[in-house]
């Protein structure tokens, strides 16, 4: 449990007037949400970074407190993402003049969330309406998981920079403006808020001062579409993460300065930042569960082999194994209170019930009414009620992260089979590759640094060390490392000098011997 010994206290009860119950946000922050998507991940970190870079305090005083102002870009919003006619009023009035007049008159009704609703300011900025409605056609055709059925408000275009960022929104037909938790669940906040407490932030902040400076043409280009005047922002608030400190904190850190160190061209290395990001919150969840259970984490990875395997097997038992850890480690916490002495002494007195509720409304807000509270009138029974409702509220959202969030990046798979365990695909194993190999590494030092970094197991040497004996089969994980080797190889990221010597290398990194 040496996760807990650094745990912050808990913030003032008026800040989370909503929240009837504050167990699952004392082990792991306020909020794992496990409906963002890795992009939405990153979007809603991008929106808390810039506002603290504009700001000043990009990864500064470890986010205490962090207060940004975000974004809300309703005019870009409702050109690119609320405006169905343009296409239609370009067809049917090729002249220059008659297309803006039709196309501002629709505006000036249609348009939601903006007063006033008056969009002339774009005829000097454009050459024609054509080409206006071409570059509006470019950057929707850029707008990240454009396939998802999204409500308007809730679409987001390409980060190309600061003036691509926006929170989420909900905008109702009367032209309400909201904010929306759905796509933006604040686990990027939480994000920035590792990021802003590992030990390398420092290095961090000059990398992302530089990606959100918006030095670019198509950020640039994205100015054309908003008005000169600068629009009013609410300040967001009450973002809780408990450690002061963790080393996913700074192995999340490392990983991404190791992929921007590589300095790829234009936005190439975004989608790496962007699964790494997921990954680590996933990591991050697990390790702390992992912690307070004093379990060892790793993950049996099968690379897919044409037939059942036993790494297979094993892989999707290990996965199963995994995804109770969050449930185990909220059961382990209540019931660390519940036998504390504190607790013994409360349930010895004379009213021992008042003394044990009062315990629970100090440690965990719950119940969240106490004067109105009808339930059980027994310390046990309340006992016992307490952990009914938190492991209810718990598999709503915070149980998922670990299928959620590992699927998204890659990590856990059905592939060949109708069973989840962790096969890593391609597009995972390159982001590792980038993330770690700066200079030529063998491959067996390859394999014991995504187990010491991670708890990756791939090859037999590491699987021996967190399987049972009866479970280990050094023949099974030996052929399943030597398929990783050829799944690296096909993607140029593994050459093989000789019979006893194979190399991963980073294709994309410089110098490498």
């Amino acid at each position: 449990m040496a996760s807990l010994a650094t745990m912050l206290p808990l913030p003032p009860r008026e800040d989370y007037r909503d929240n009837i119950m504050w167990v699952d946000e004392q082990l792991w922050g306020h909020r794992l949400w496990d409906s963002e998507s890795p992009w939405l991940l990153f979007l809603e970190f991008l929106n808390v970074a810039e506002a603290s870079k504009r700001n000043g305090q990009l990864f500064s005083n470890g986010g205490h407190p962090l207060l940004f102002k975000p974004y809300k870009r309703l005019h870009l919003r409702n050109i690119l993402f609320n405006n169905e006619v343009l296409t239609r009023i370009s067809e049917r009035h090729p002249e220059n003049g008659s297309a803006w007049n039709a196309w501002l008159e629709w505006m000036s009704v249609n348009a939601k969330g903006v007063i006033p609703r008056d969009f002339s300011y774009l005829k000097g900025r454009f050459h024609s309406f054509q080409q206006f409605v071409s570059l509006v056609g470019i950057l929707r055709g850029s707008a990240v998981e454009s396939e998802a059925n999204k409500r308007w408000s809730s679409r987001f275009v390409f980060p190309f920079g600061p003036n691509a960022l926006y929170e989420d929104l909900n905008i109702t037909a009367a032209g309400k403006v909201s904010r929306e938790y759905i796509n933006f669940g604040r686990t990027g906040e939480l994000l920035y808020l590792m990021l802003c407490r590992s030990k390398k932030k420092d290095e961090l902040a000059s990398r992302f001062a530089a990606m959100l400076s918006g030095n670019n043409q198509w950020n640039k280009l994205l100015t054309l579409f908003q008005p000169d005047e600068a629009e009013d922002s609410e300040t967001r608030a009450n973002s809780f993460l408990p450690y002061t400190g963790h080393p996913v904190f700074d192995l999340l850190t490392e990983d991404w300065l190791h992929v921007l160190s590589l300095d790829l061209p234009g936005f190439d290395a975004m989608p790496h930042l962007v699964t790494l990001g997921a990954f680590h919150v996933m990591l991050y969840q697990l390790r702390v569960s992992s912690e307070i259970l004093s379990k060892h984490l790793h993950f049996v990875c099968e690379v897919v082999a044409p037939k059942k395997t036993l790494v297979r097997e094993l892989s999707a038992f290990n996965y199963q194994e995994n995804s109770l850890l969050s449930q185990k480690a909220v059961e382990a916490y209540l019931a660390g209170i519940i036998s504390s002495e504190r607790w013994q002494l409360a349930r010895s007195q004379s009213s021992a019930f008042a003394a044990c509720k009062a315990i629970l409304e100090e440690q965990f807000r719950w119940p969240n009414d106490p004067e109105d509270y009808e339930g059980c009138s027994e310390p046990d029974a309340l006992a016992a009620e307490l952990r009914r409702a938190a492991i209810a509220r718990h598999k709503q959202h915070v149980a998922s992260v670990h299928r959620q969030y590992g699927r998204d990046v890659g990590l856990v798979s059905k592939r060949g089979t109708n069973r989840l365990r962790y096969a890593p695909t391609d597009a995972l194993l390159k982001t590792l590759v980038l993330a770690n190999v700066s200079r030529r590494m063998e491959y067996k030092e390859f394999l014991d640094l995504l187990f010491t970094r991670y708890g990756l197991v791939f090859g037999e040497r590491e699987a021996e060390q967190v399987l049972l004996h009866e479970d280990f089969e050094i023949k099974a994980f030996q052929t399943n490392s030597h398929r990783l080797e050829q799944r690296l190889s096909s993607l140029g990221m593994l050459r093989r000098l000789s019979d006893a010597c194979a190399y991963v290398q980073n294709p994309l990194a410089w110098g490498q011997s």
